[in-house]
């Protein structure tokens, strides 16, 4: 796992608690990863949005980690609700993940991950600005 360098965002991880915690790290290192293994994508910012782990590069959308306490065996990769990245995404993966409206893929605490679907819709976030006019976001 990648070290944390925002201590901010360190902190949030912790109040997790510790089986949310695992899974929200794999997803981090998911889209660190995805970031890494995509050609045109140089940095990613690794902040605080909404009070959750939220991760933005310059020309992608942001996608932020999240669980709440209401539902307390889930947590969630949210992107932005305004973008055409999950409309995409159950386009393509209508059987493969869950989704919560436009904004979210939400997994349940023993969820296999399918990890080449999930770093595939990362990385159309990583770089929604440059493949938005697209259609299908060019998959």
């Amino acid at each position: 796992m990648s070290t944390i360098e925002n201590t901010k965002v360190e902190e949030v991880f912790k109040q997790y608690p510790k089986h949310i915690q695992s899974k929200l790290l794999i997803l981090r290192q998911l889209i660190l990863d995805t970031a890494i293994e995509t050609e045109s994508v140089d940095h990613v910012e690794e902040t605080l949005k909404w009070g959750e782990p939220s991760y933005i590069t310059k020309k992608g959308s942001t996608i932020r980690l999240g669980w709440k306490q209401a539902r307390p065996d889930q947590f969630a990769m949210y992107f932005n609700c305004n973008t055409k990245l999950i409309d995409t995404f159950k386009e393509v993966y209508r059987d493969v993940f869950n989704y919560e409206g436009n904004r979210a893929i939400v997994f349940a605490g023993n969820d296999e991950i399918p990890v080449n679907e999930l770093k595939q819709c990362i990385a159309l976030a990583l770089t929604y600005h440059t493949r938005k006019h697209l259609p299908m976001l060019g998959i």
